[in-house]
């Protein structure tokens, strides 16, 4: 038994060995900038950014309004009066620092939510993709995260996983899918 078991091992491993690995290869973020929902989450972003700004903005105005008022009055104040001033001015300042720190990780979690879907699409378009060109792995060749890929040994699956995930213009043909290996 022992020997039959093994003598399967190793002809699994030698057909293996023997077998080529098709792979593929996409250009994962010029495909999501390129899809309708990747713009309109952009956008989303865009304007959410702008109130946080615009929130951030009013409380510093607030806190400068508030702090040249104690400028100049300060030599006027009751050392009591002057140090409840100087704490509000602290606790305005502590606020503001403390919701800047909030609107980051919130613009943060916003933008990882905005575009879930959108990964979500192209990743399922990629799989797709691969299951048809019966690939083992598919390769993300942004931001140099392989530098180097051999055309000839994997496919380019870039203009297929586009042709999923962003609309063609009218009279438009898809992109044909290269032959099988």
């Amino acid at each position: 038994m022992k020997k039959l078991f093994l003598l399967l091992l190793v002809m699994t491993a030698s057909a293996l060995a023997g077998a080529q690995t098709r792979f593929g290869y996409v250009n994962y973020d010029s495909v999501m900038t390129a899809m309708p929902e990747y713009a309109l989450a952009q956008k989303s972003l865009a304007d959410l950014r702008v109130k946080y700004a615009n929130e951030m903005k009013r409380s510093e105005d607030e806190f400068n309004a508030k702090y040249e008022e104690f400028l100049d009055g300060q030599r006027d104040y009751v050392p009591s009066i002057l140090h409840k001033r100087q704490a509000e001015l602290q606790d305005m300042m502590d606020k503001n620092t403390a919701f800047r720190k909030e609107a980051q990780r919130l613009l943060k979690q916003a933008e990882n939510d905005a575009y879930a879907p959108v990964r979500t699409r192209l990743d399922a378009a990629i799989r797709k993709v691969a299951q048809e060109q019966t690939l083992a792995f598919v390769l993300n060749t942004s931001a140099h995260a392989c530098p180097y890929v051999d055309a000839a040994q994997g496919i380019n699956v870039t203009p297929m996983v586009a042709a999923l995930v962003i609309p063609q213009p009218e009279g438009a043909t898809a992109v044909p899918a290269p032959a099988a290996k």
